[in-house]
Order: C-alpha cells, then sequence, then structure tokens
C-alpha cells in the first residue's frame, strides 16, 4: 500500500513538474507575442505591471479570476461550461510525451506521435462544443470553421510527419530526436519544414489564419459568449497548443535538445535549455507572421490546405521514399 502511495506520489510530482513550468511559458509568451506585435508597430506594449511590464499577463489573469462568468439563458448550460474545461485539459495532457532531454520525459511511449496526434485532434471538439452550446450564431459560425480549419491542416501534417518517420524508423520522439544527431531534418526537408510551420498557425487558429475569431466579421468567434476564468481557459488551451506545434516542429526538424554547436562551451549546456531555445525562436516566428502578414479569406484558406500543401506533401513523402530505398538508406528493424 505504501509503495502504492510512493508510486502515485512520484507520478503526481512529475506532472506538477511539467505542468507548472508550462502554465507559466503561457503567460510569458502571451507577453512575448505582444512586446513583438508592439515591435514591428513602432509602440512599446505592456511595459507597466512588473520590469517590461512581464506581470502583465498575471495580472490578466487576476483580472479574469474575478470577472463574473455568466452563462447564456438560452446556451446549453453543461456543454457549455465543459467546452473551456476539455480545451484546455487537452492542450496540457498532450505535454506527457514531450522529451526535454534523453531521459527527460513523463512518459517514453514508442507511440508518442500517434499520442499527440490523437489528443490534438481531439482538441477541436472543445471548441465545437463552446460554439454549439452558446446557441448563437456568431459562435456556431467560429466554430465550425475552426473544426473545417483544423481538421483541413491534420492531414497535410500527418504526411509531413510520415516524411520524417520514413528518415527515423519510429514512432517514439526521443528516438526522432536521436535519429537527427548527425544531420537535422530541417536540412534535407526544408520544404516539409515550411509546410508544417504554416500548417501550424492554421492548426491553432494563429493569424493569418485566424478566421474563426475575425473580429471583423464573427465578434470573438466561438469564444464571444463566454467571460470570466471560462474565457481564460479558452485563451491558456490555445497558447498551450501554441508552445505544442512549436515543440513539435524542434523535435520533428531542429533536432530537439541536440546543441546545434557540439564543442566547448555550447555542449555544457543543458538540453532542456537548447530545447527551449528552439522553441522560443519558433514562437518569435509565429509572433512575427502574425504582425506582418494580412488574414486569409477563407476559400484561400481551403485551397492551400487541399490544392497545395496536400498534393505537394504527398510528390515529396514520394520523393523521400524512393530516395531512401535506392540508395538503401531506409531504417531497418528499429523498434
Amino acid at each position: 500500500m505504501i509503495e502504492y502511495f510512493n508510486i502515485l506520489f512520484g507520478e503526481i510530482y512529475k506532472i506538477l513538474f511539467l505542468l507548472i513550468p508550462v502554465l507559466t511559458a503561457v503567460a510569458m509568451i502571451v507577453w512575448l507575442d505582444r512586446r513583438v506585435w508592439a515591435f514591428v508597430q513602432k509602440r512599446k506594449g505592456p511595459n507597466v505591471v512588473g520590469p517590461f511590464g512581464l506581470f502583465q499577463s498575471l495580472a490578466d489573469a487576476l483580472k479574469y479570476m474575478f470577472k463574473e462568468i455568466i452563462i447564456p439563458a438560452s446556451s446549453n448550460k453543461i456543454i457549455f461550461i465543459l467546452a473551456p474545461i476539455v480545451t484546455m485539459t487537452l492542450a496540457l495532457v498532450a505535454w506527457a510525451v514531450i522529451p526535454f532531454g534523453e531521459n527527460f520525459v513523463i512518459s517514453d511511449i514508442n507511440v508518442g506521435i500517434l499520442y499527440i496526434f490523437a489528443v490534438s485532434s481531439l482538441g477541436v471538439y472543445g471548441i465545437i462544443m463552446g460554439g454549439w452550446a452558446s446557441n448563437s450564431k456568431y459562435p456556431f459560425l467560429g466554430s465550425i470553421r475552426s473544426a473545417a480549419q483544423m481538421v483541413s491542416y491534420e492531414v497535410s501534417i500527418g504526411i509531413i510527419v510520415i516524411n520524417v518517420l520514413l528518415c527515423v524508423g519510429s514512432l517514439n520522439l526521443t528516438d526522432i530526436v536521436l535519429a537527427q544527431k548527425e544531420i537535422w531534418f530541417i536540412i534535407p526537408l526544408f520544404p516539409m519544414f515550411v509546410i508544417f510551420f504554416i500548417s501550424a498557425l492554421a492548426e491553432t487558429n494563429r493569424p493569418p489564419f485566424d478566421l474563426p475569431e475575425a473580429e471583423a466579421e464573427l465578434v470573438a468567434g466561438y469564444q464571444t459568449e463566454y467571460s470570466g476564468m471560462m474565457y481564460a481557459m479558452f485563451w491558456l488551451g490555445e497558447y498551450a497548443n501554441i508552445l505544442l506545434m512549436c515543440a513539435m516542429g524542434s523535435i520533428l526538424f531542429l533536432g530537439g535538445w541536440l546543441t546545434p554547436l557540439n564543442f566547448f562551451p555550447f555542449d555544457q549546456i543543458p538540453s532542456p535549455i537548447w530545447f527551449i531555445l528552439k522553441i522560443l525562436f519558433l514562437f518569435l516566428l509565429f509572433a512575427l507572421v502574425k504582425a506582418i502578414v494580412p488574414r486569409y479569406r477563407y476559400d484561400q484558406l481551403m485551397k492551400l490546405g487541399w490544392k497545395i500543401f496536400l498534393p505537394f506533401s504527398l510528390v515529396w513523402l514520394v520523393i523521400t521514399a524512393s530516395y531512401l530505398f535506392y540508395f538503401d538508406l531506409l531504417p531497418v528493424g528499429k523498434q
């Protein structure tokens, strides 16, 4: 019995050890996002609360905590309350398989990439539930758009991931990183990295693909009827998903926690630091895109996903497979 409790507390400790930094990182990247946006537009950005405005996100979170939660009379109350909980929980659950170092992962399962796909596919449900339960036309339209968009771009992300898996021969995220010791996959698979990055923008509803919450036409999309902490949970889930996509990009293409410069003093820097720096680099690209690219029209968004990215990634998949087969580079016998 005592042994059982020891295992239980050990696991809870590991989960908290990951969750608290992730939630802190979410608060920090909201600040970074706003600062980058302000920098591009020659403004100051958040700079009042704390040094450089670092505690602005904390102040916003506190504000949301004390706001009244208003549930519309005509809404389906149970589903309305469940939607933000589902969105946030699924966004955080996916972090269980992300490796920050060689043995620095909560759950090192051999199908890590499939697990992330399964969880991120379920994320659509939270948004549909929120839009439908609000019983209002703007949230409903926003959630339909979001679902269509996320499903469309998951297809091309799936094919891009298959390109990487062909080079590795394993679905385990640690194996994918260790396979990049010689050369990072961004070099041979650069077009796939570009498509992955753009698809990740669409998958996480980021500008220029923020059609579900297009202020001009849909007020605030599926979040329109939400207030207080429930709105903040949607917002937390959204940014946790963005960080997850940045982590996936760095694992699949940028060598995860591996050092880019394999000599002193760079090889002395702890591996999680390199991983976090790569995630930050990708997030800076996300933030810059938000600041400099205008919003797509909905039909253009769908055309890009189905008529350009999908055929191109399929062709590249055939090229990758043919190259590996012809030069006898296929990874064989890896479990």
